[in-house]
């Protein structure tokens, strides 16, 4: 039976780049051999999100608070759970990511290879010329080190959103998510675990509208408190 493949794409003041995400999903899957479904997640959008989302009946759950990424996705992740998808795919909302590359990550998946990929830019194969600033590539080499210290693999792209987990992960997600920082502390947990992870080369885009979610008044902020939680989950002993 082949997989069941989900999209989940959170959303927070997109109004510039979201309809133009999801009509690009729409035209891949007109040629695809493997479709794929998706579910936008407006996470208490303040601008026209909501309004393009609804007009052109783009699937969607509306947050009515603002969440953050880790609520947002985790919300996706529930959805999917409860409608019993094999895959499902982390994929931003801002045209960053290429939807031609859902069927590379998910094929480790897959081959049972692995329960979690990540499109990467920093690995052999990737030719993305987009690959950040120069402050945030150091701030990824840092936290690569911290999750290789910890959880004792070397993985690159450790903060990419544009990542695929099997069911039994959705499953696990969807109970349990970090709020804050959840792409590297979420893979420093299902390393210490024991689960597969794999990184797969991707192309990816500057964003096409909108603003990130990690905004640059608060980067010291942010390294360190996601440095402080690897340390957290890397010592911490498993139940």
């Amino acid at each position: 039976m082949e997989e069941r493949i989900i999209l989940i794409i959170p959303a927070y003041n997109e109004q510039d780049s979201i309809l133009n995400t999801i009509l690009t999903i729409d035209r891949y899957n007109e040629h695809a051999y493997r479709k794929l479904d998706y579910i936008v997640i407006n996470d208490g959008s303040k601008d026209n999100t909501e309004r393009i989302l609804v007009e052109n009946d783009v699937p969607h759950i509306k947050l009515v608070h603002n969440l953050g990424i880790g609520g947002a996705v985790q919300t996706g992740y529930k959805y999917a759970f409860e409608n019993d998808y094999d895959i499902a795919i982390q994929f931003d909302g801002d045209g960053q990511h290429d939807v031609n590359y859902v069927e590379d990550i998910c094929k480790p998946i897959i081959e049972g290879k692995a329960n979690m990929t990540i499109g990467s830019r920093f690995v052999e194969g990737s030719t993305s010329e987009f690959k950040s600033t120069k402050a945030r590539q150091m701030g990824i080499k840092i936290i690569s080190s911290f999750i290789k210290c910890f959880a004792h693999e070397k993985l690159y792209d450790v903060t990419s959103g544009f990542r695929a987990i099997d069911k039994g992960l959705i499953k696990q997600f969807a109970l349990e998510y970090p709020l804050e920082y959840p792409e590297p502390i979420s893979t420093t947990q299902i390393l210490k675990e024991g689960k597969k992870i794999s990184e797969v080369p991707v192309e990816m885009n500057e964003r096409s509208g909108g603003v990130s979610s990690i905004r640059s008044w608060k980067n010291a902020y942010y390294m360190i408190n996601v440095l402080l939680s690897i340390m957290i989950i890397g010592t911490r002993r498993l139940k």
